[in-house]
């Protein structure tokens, strides 16, 4: 609150005399001198130095007072946010104090920590950021497409993980640390021979644009049965190798499990599909999602960052694996895409009236030449 004359001790009859010589406030009492404040009426030099500091101190209490009062506000803020975050971290002690040592069931959904390695040990696949620095695989933009984060899994569901790990997560307790060794066949396959493919160089340049062909580059195969996605593993004579099989194929891989949570809300299911289609954890409040509990239909308003992407495969994926995995609940899927309409400069009426002018003055310099050739024909 600011103060006001009236606030300032002892100024007493002498509030109007200062107001009629244009000094009304705390603030212009304050920077008034000495010599200005003697030349009015019943005001001496002692007096006029005693209103001027008392002035000045009232503006320092207030100014104290103030920062007290945003510091008032400020910690509270900070106590009712500590509240909240105390509040959630109860919750999940509760929560993992009530599945720990339980056995997963199928058709949980959970999330699931994992660390891949290759059987000579090179790790390709991690569930934070702290062990991708620690393995020294870590990238930034990996970091932010989210690749460093837990498995999003429906247990004993297909789709998720490789065999091999679908049928051991079954059998797994919350809050458990297995590690595991999946043999090629339940993990990424053999390696096949007929997957590999020699073909000239010449030819290769025509599938690829023209540019010549890289060692380890990665090259896809358009064919009637889809698309084959390989790498360029040998330059010779004239050759190009593409092998077709995945990087990891004919390998046993070693895994390090720990089931971390159990996704029970339905709200934080929806979130874990979408993300789990590519879209960004962090993107995920943008979409405005409505669900309709009456019909079973739930609908997703595309924001405006991802209107110009093409999302025709993730949101028919999204539209899937609702209806296969919350078929209960989820009938119809429905995505939104709204694009305003651009606002048209409006022209300025200085510029309309100018036009017309302008016409107005053509016309009747025509009408005039008009007027002339006819005057002229008549002599």
């Amino acid at each position: 609150m600011t103060p006001s004359l009236e606030d300032i001790k002892g100024l007493g009859t002498k509030i109007d005399t200062l107001k009629e010589a244009g000094i009304d406030s705390v603030e212009k009492l304050s920077n008034s001198k000495i010599e200005e404040l003697t030349k009015l009426k019943g005001i001496g030099k002692a007096t006029a130095e005693k209103y001027i500091n008392n002035a000045k101190d009232l503006i320092k209490e207030s100014e104290s007072s103030g920062d007290t009062e945003e510091k008032s506000v400020e910690t509270t803020t900070n106590i009712e946010e500590e509240e909240k975050i105390q509040e959630e971290l109860k919750k999940l002690e509760e929560k993992k104090k009530n599945l720990q040592g339980k056995k997963v069931e199928e058709g949980d959904f959970i999330l699931l920590k994992i660390t891949s390695k290759t059987q000579k040990g090179r790790i390709f696949r991690v569930s934070s950021v702290e062990d991708a620095k620690k393995a020294g695989i870590y990238k930034e933009e990996n970091e932010k497409q989210g690749q460093y984060s837990p498995d999003f899994v429906i247990v004993g569901k297909p789709g998720f993980l490789n065999e091999g790990l679908t049928e051991i997560v079954k059998n797994m307790n919350y809050f458990e640390k297995k590690s595991v060794r999946i043999p090629p066949t339940k993990a990424f396959g053999k390696r096949e021979p007929q997957k590999i493919e020699r073909i000239g160089i010449a030819k290769f340049r025509k599938l690829n644009e023209g540019k010549n062909p890289e060692l380890g580059q990665e090259f896809v195969k358009q064919g009637p049965q889809g698309n084959q996605r390989g790498s360029v593993v040998r330059i010779s004579q004239g050759k190009v190798m593409i092998d077709y099989n995945h990087p990891l194929a004919g390998q046993s891989i070693d895994y390090n499990l720990e089931v971390i949570d159990k996704i029970e809300e339905f709200n934080e299911k929806i979130e874990y599909f979408i993300i789990n289609k590519g879209i960004p954890k962090e993107s995920i409040s943008e979409f405005n999602i409505n669900y309709n509990k009456d019909d079973k239909s739930i609908e997703f308003t595309i924001p405006k960052m991802f209107l110009f992407q093409n999302l025709t495969y993730v949101k028919f994926g999204i539209a899937m694996d609702l209806q296969a995995h919350l078929a209960d609940e989820i009938n119809d899927v429905r995505f939104v895409e709204i694009y305003e309409k651009m606002a048209i400069p409006a022209m300025p009426s200085e510029s309309i009236d100018q036009k017309v002018e302008e016409f107005n003055k053509e016309q009747e310099t025509e009408i005039s030449k008009e007027q002339e050739e006819v005057s002229t024909e008549k002599e």
